[in-house]
């Protein structure tokens, strides 16, 4: 039976740090989130940043795709053919959605490095990655509400969580998840939520010739701050003002650019250009 394809923000997609099952020859195994997803495949909609041919053979092609919560490492080879020939053709920055397999690779304990396989890549366009981040923010939500509601039991159970109505896959991961992270910070990923969801914020005040225009500036803002590890988004944001450009104006602004990948987040709170 095809395992199916999750919805998991590349935020909490990275900080997995375990991988279970697979100890038999056909027994699938999976990247366990913090918040208790138990990933072997999954489908992501993002900005292809970039593209580089790792492998001195040419056959391995390593891209960057970012979401509103951080980046997805994806490789593809000589076993994804098709995958391998859309990166090296594609434009950047543009948007794709990608069907794959979650790969991590432990170097030692405790230390897992996670990537994506992609089976099938494709362009789209923004109003697919707009509905993307709506779905995965709504499998998000359920993911906290079911570990908040584990650790009110005691044992956390997954025949209860099951009772109360959540997902066999997701009551089973949740339980395991709360074994192998057992101080994991609910805020932080609510954080990340509402960074996801702020794409959507309403109430914008400035016109979009408004924010057309102070883009330029905003953008080479970024580029003086980032330095190697990337500009400070506040400190983006207090240049703006020194520049007489209003706060709301340069937050729109980076919204902007990174919907259209001239600018992502490598680290959250931290801004790089493409």
């Amino acid at each position: 039976m095809r395992e199916p394809a999750l919805r998991v923000f590349a935020g909490e997609y990275n900080e997995a740090t375990h991988q279970v099952g697979g100890e038999g020859e056909k027994e699938p195994s999976y990247i366990l989130t913090p918040l208790g997803a138990m990933v072997n495949r999954l489908f992501i909609v993002g900005v292809l940043t970039d593209v580089e041919n790792v492998s001195a053979e040419g056959d391995m092609w390593r891209a960057h795709v970012s979401d509103p919560t951080g980046i997805y490492a994806v490789y593809a080879g000589q076993y994804q053919p098709e995958a391998a020939a859309f990166l090296a053709e594609a434009d950047t920055p543009s948007y794709v959605a990608i069907t794959g397999k979650a790969r991590g690779y432990e170097p030692e304990p405790d230390v897992l490095f996670v990537s994506v396989r992609p089976e099938v890549i494709w362009e789209v366009d923004s109003q697919l990655r707009d509905y993307w981040i709506l779905e995965t923010s709504r499998h998000t939500r359920q993911r906290i509400e079911a570990v908040e509601e584990a650790r009110r039991m005691n044992p956390p159970s997954r025949a209860r969580l099951t009772e109360i109505g959540y997902p066999p896959a997701l009551a089973t991961g949740v339980v395991t998840a709360l074994q192998a992270y057992p101080d994991v910070d609910l805020e932080h990923y609510r954080f990340l939520l509402r960074e996801a969801l702020s794409h959507f914020s309403a109430g914008k005040i400035s016109t979009s010739q408004e924010i057309d225009e102070a883009e330029e500036a905003v953008l080479a803002l970024v580029r003086d701050c980032e330095g190697d590890d990337g500009a400070l988004w506040d400190e983006i944001v207090e240049r703006g003002e020194e520049q007489k450009l209003e706060r709301t104006l340069v937050e729109e602004a980076l919204t902007s650019l990174m919907d259209k990948g001239l600018v992502y987040e490598p680290i959250l709170g931290k801004l790089k250009t493409t």
